[in-house]
């Protein structure tokens, strides 16, 4: 996992990289004007899902993880607590779903805060909870 202000990624993924281009779409994009739903930045290899939402109670929801993509999580406005652990083999609540790349897990171990201009990288084996 990577925690840190948008403005030092590059710190991270120098360009050119996938990671770079999602980054810079962040950066030079209006994202308070852009719909919410799914946007593709270079196809289905980098995409950007916008939403927005009431945050959850931890016991609402199911953490998750990713076996394909790695997940960047951006807060626009506000702040929110993301639930995290590092796969130490946590149950599974339901197995991986291939087309949508993600299985859910029964619970984390700890928790990070995220505030407007903060990102989350979360790859793999790291399970988080956002919402």
């Amino acid at each position: 996992m990577i925690l840190d202000k948008i403005e030092n990624y590059a710190k991270y993924f120098p360009a050119p990289n996938r990671f770079a281009k999602a980054f810079r779409f962040l950066l030079e994009s209006d994202l308070k004007n852009i719909a919410e739903g799914k946007h593709e930045i270079v196809g289905e290899d980098v995409y950007i899902i916008i939403s927005s939402y009431e945050t959850k109670k931890s016991d609402e929801s199911n953490p998750e993880a990713h076996r394909v993509y790695a997940d960047i999580q951006y807060i626009i406005t506000g702040s929110e607590k993301i639930g995290y652990s590092f796969f130490s083999g946590q149950g599974v609540f339901k197995e991986y779903d291939t087309e949508k790349d993600y299985l859910l897990y029964n619970y984390v171990s700890g928790s990070i805060i995220l505030d407007e201009g903060m990102f989350a990288v979360f790859f793999p084996d790291d399970i988080h909870q956002p919402g």
